[in-house]
């Protein structure tokens, strides 16, 4: 079965994300992203698939997966039952990495753990004990701090001397092979156009399907119909212009693909929880504080 694509979506003023989700979620499936990912299970048990490699986890495991390597964690929970909080996720991109190293050279000593990332790493429990507080502090940390903690945090990681390799020496993720697979050129091309008018009949009509069955197929591959997807990803790019630009929020609402602003401002606040002039007021007084800190 061809891995799906997760749209990570690092914020253009962030070099990584942080944050944490509960059991079921809908990221919970067999997926790849560019991006590395250090995720941490604090709750639930089940199985764990990295590249060609399964076996179990358990509260306190530590892993780091590298750019493209297929993964996923199935928990064993009884049927109907939600877990609040399973796993803490710290995404990042290997540019912003490279970028780092190559202004710092002291910060070579990460290129044998970027390395050993592309087949999946199983942190030792004595190097997970010292790196976790860490990555829970980056779930609020702001500012220089942010920064301070995670690289600190890898330098935890790459000194680990107990840590296994998962996948086998010879696995290679077969990147342009995912990329071809119906689901993903969806989602790619609704992540290149959302500016445009887009609709579910469009999209069927790009994939080849019928309208009836590609609205099945999509919410099967992405656990939410078309417009509440494409809605997530539009209020997404919003916040990304509402914190790095001086725009409008009337232009913003129409550079994201909304027809309307009043319906821009019922979606982003049912999504964030505060209209969009409230959020980048927010954000702003937040930065100040921060500065002046």
């Amino acid at each position: 079965m061809s891995p799906y694509l997760e749209l990570v979506g690092i914020q253009q003023q962030e070099s990584f994300k942080v944050w944490s989700h509960g059991y079921p979620y809908e990221t919970v499936r067999w997926h790849f992203h560019p991006e590395y990912e250090l995720n941490y299970i604090s709750h639930t048990s089940g199985r764990f698939y990295v590249g060609d490699r399964t076996g179990t986890f358990e509260p306190g495991q530590l892993m780091l997966i590298g750019p493209n390597l297929p993964h996923n964690w199935i928990s064993e929970v009884p049927a109907g039952v939600s877990v609040p909080e399973r796993c803490t996720v710290l995404q990042f991109s290997g540019k912003s990495i490279q970028g780092g190293i190559e202004a710092f050279p002291e910060l070579g000593q990460l290129e044998t753990l970027l390395t050993d990332a592309q087949r999946g790493i199983l942190f030792s429990n004595e190097a997970t004990a010292k790196a976790v507080p860490l990555l829970t502090a980056l779930l609020d940390a702001k500012g220089f701090q942010r920064v301070y903690k995670f690289l600190a945090l890898l330098e935890i990681l790459a000194q680990d001397q107990g840590c296994t390799l998962l996948a086998s020496p010879t696995f290679r993720p077969d990147t342009q092979g995912y990329q071809s697979s119906t689901i993903n050129q969806v989602l790619a091309y609704l992540a290149d156009h959302l500016q445009e008018r887009l609709n579910e009949s469009d999209l069927a009509q790009y994939a080849g399907m019928e309208a009836s069955a590609f609205s099945r197929f999509f919410r099967r591959h992405t656990s939410l119909p078309f417009i509440q997807y494409l809605n997530r990803l539009r209020v997404n790019r919003a916040c990304e212009l509402l914190i790095s630009s001086e725009q409008p929020v009337t232009d913003i609402c129409y550079a994201c693909g909304f027809n309307n602003l009043s319906n821009f401002n019922r979606q982003f606040l049912a999504q964030k929880s505060v209209p969009p002039s409230q959020f980048r007021r927010y954000y702003r007084l937040n930065a100040d504080c921060e500065a002046a800190a």
